[in-house]
């Protein structure tokens, strides 16, 4: 699986390009919680994992338990509470002492973290999932088993008006096509061989959802001079 540069340079650029978009909106301490769990959040699992097995004899209950936490949704649930209580006490100190003080002086709230926690962890499987196993994981089984492997995919007249009616009604012309290879009996692929529904739903997951969530983490009301909100 990619080690911690990979995932560390994935969120460290993502974030740079934020901030240069957001023109500083998305201040060092977004990207550095974002970074924190894009590098090495979901890993937790793993690593506590290991420690239960070197050291107590792989407690089938701690095993169970760390297994869970190495999962894109589960960290958020089982972790994400103690984490962004930490966090934004974290960036209260930064911004107090002068550490990371960005010139604003207003530190992450604890619902900002959540949703850097949330994208970190999204980010790290959108890399996990895709050069992990030799591209043999679940996840990536999924996306690619959504396209049409079944022999040469015949070339339907009524999916060449729904392709061209996709130019006037994008999304519902989407839908309607790649869900033919689920309600049609035959099964029909819906426009040649792609993969277009497994693609998509995992790029919305592990791509664009964690880039959303950053942007959400953004305070959008204009910064006051309170210095240390709640």
């Amino acid at each position: 699986m990619p080690g911690p540069g990979p995932h560390l340079m994935y969120a460290m650029s993502s974030g740079i390009a934020l901030t240069h978009l957001t023109k500083g909106r998305f201040t060092p301490h977004h990207t550095l919680i974002y970074a924190l769990n894009a590098f090495f959040g979901p890993d937790m699992g793993s690593f506590s994992e290991w420690l239960s097995s070197t050291f107590f004899d792989d407690n089938s209950v701690v095993s169970s338990l760390a297994d869970e936490i190495h999962h894109p949704f589960y960290y958020v649930v089982i972790l994400g509470f103690p984490l962004c209580v930490f966090y934004s006490w974290l960036s209260n100190e930064l911004v107090g002492t002068r550490i990371l003080d960005y010139g604003y002086g207003v530190p992450l709230s604890r619902l900002q973290a959540l949703f850097l926690i949330a994208a970190g962890s999204l980010s790290h499987f959108f890399l996990d999932h895709l050069f992990e196993e030799d591209g043999h994981t679940k996840m990536y089984t999924w996306i690619m088993s959504t396209g049409w492997w079944i022999n040469r995919a015949p070339i339907n007249p009524d999916a060449v008006i729904i392709v061209g009616f996709l130019c006037v009604c994008l999304v519902g012309g989407f839908i309607y096509i790649n869900s033919q290879i689920y309600w049609m009996n035959p099964r029909r692929p819906p426009v040649g061989e792609e993969a277009d529904l497994g693609v998509l739903v995992f790029m919305a997951i592990y791509f664009l959802l964690p880039h959303w969530l950053c942007i959400l983490s953004m305070d959008p009301i204009p910064l006051r001079t309170q210095r240390f909100p709640v």
